[in-house]
């Protein structure tokens, strides 16, 4: 075992009694120390994953190791992990003290009271929650409960911090507040985490990787910017991403990339990055928002439908091929609704896939 290697899966996969097949031939490895983001959309099997790695639900076929030891045989009490729950699962007749020492007070590594109470404040005030300490949940908000929550994880010290959509219940001002929390946290306790989350933003700005799953397969196991510069296929392109990407249709015909309105030539693209000898046939040309832009005289000619406006930027709205497409401009850009304008797109910045969601350029 190395480091870098400090979480293992291999081939898992998991078949519940109903047939459905949540996840599907997984592997993934997580060096120590590293915050692990697992994301996706409902259902895509991020959050089976997690609980097999707890021990709480058995893979049907693979493995799983922590530090080079298989975990298949070993009791989720016996694994060395702490595990923060989506709804926080305080116990709502004690103190916060009471809720962060109580796995150090039960089972065979149950603690002297006094040594329970000297960790207990130790994580409250890593968690900065030691005015809290005789306070109970109920008259907590969610970002304190959260805080709470943390800390009885990490009392324990565990070896792995696994997380499961741990924001989802705060405010979007909160939430922004308590992952830069989180992310410092763990950074300072040197944990390795794994954080489940259908959040790309979340994603994105916390986790030093990214692993995307859709319908129980890894689409992209990567650095976050690598996702929204450099998507292995038509999925991670269209997930990560906002405003979302524009997807254009086109047909390659002797050589050329013909839209509905507009040409491009495959020999105007990088041909290092293009997959050699392209059949004929139709294809899909995506482009983020802020590499189609305004210009003189360009590609794309198309009426603005709206204008929306994200703080220091605007988002141009305009329909083309029967499909809302955007520009992403500088606020101080002079264009208003019902503007007819001309566009070209960044050619080093698209990307081209099949009908099947393959990437080729």
């Amino acid at each position: 075992m190395n480091d870098a290697e400090f979480v293992v899966v291999k081939n898992l996969r998991k078949v519940y009694d109903n047939g459905h097949e949540a996840l599907k031939d997984v592997s993934f490895s997580v060096q120590k120390g590293d915050l692990v983001c697992l994301l996706g959309p409902s259902g895509c099997g991020k959050s089976t994953m997690l609980n097999m790695l707890a021990g709480l639900l058995q893979p049907t076929s693979g493995d799983i190791r922590f530090a080079g030891k298989s975990m298949l045989k070993v009791a989720p009490k016996d694994r060395q992990i702490g595990y923060v729950f989506q709804n926080y699962a305080l116990y709502p007749h004690m103190t916060v003290r009471q809720n962060v020492m109580f796995p150090l007070t039960v089972g065979r590594h149950k603690l002297a009271k006094a040594v329970a109470t000297e960790k207990a404040d130790k994580y409250m005030a890593l968690t900065q929650i030691t005015d809290l300490a005789d306070q109970k949940p109920g008259s907590l908000s969610g970002g304190q409960q959260q805080r709470v929550a943390i800390a009885r994880a990490l009392v324990q010290e565990p070896k792995i911090l696994l997380m499961d959509e741990p924001l989802s219940n705060l405010d979007a001002r909160l939430r922004l507040k308590i992952r830069e929390e989180i992310r410092a946290l763990v950074k300072n306790v040197g944990i390795t985490t794994l954080f489940v989350t259908h959040d790309q933003e979340e994603a994105l700005s916390i986790g030093d990787q990214i692993i995307l799953f859709n319908d129980g397969r890894i689409q992209q196991a990567d650095l976050g910017q690598n996702f929204y510069l450099e998507p292995r296929n038509y999925f991670v392109a269209n997930f990560v991403g906002n405003p979302v990407i524009d997807n254009f249709k086109v047909t390659l015909t002797d050589g050329q990339l013909v839209g509905s309105d507009f040409k491009l030539a495959l020999a105007d693209l990088d041909q290092t990055k293009l997959q050699p000898n392209l059949p004929d046939g139709d294809y899909l040309l995506s482009v983020r928002p802020e590499n189609i832009q305004p210009v003189a005289s360009g590609r794309l000619r198309a009426q603005v439908a709206d204008v929306e406006l994200i703080g220091r930027e605007r988002i141009l709205k305009f329909m083309h091929d029967g499909q809302q497409a955007r520009s992403l401009v500088n606020l101080e850009v002079p264009i208003k609704i019902g503007d007819t304008i001309e566009l070209d797109l960044r050619l080093d910045r698209v990307f081209l896939f099949t009908q099947e969601g393959t990437r080729v350029y």
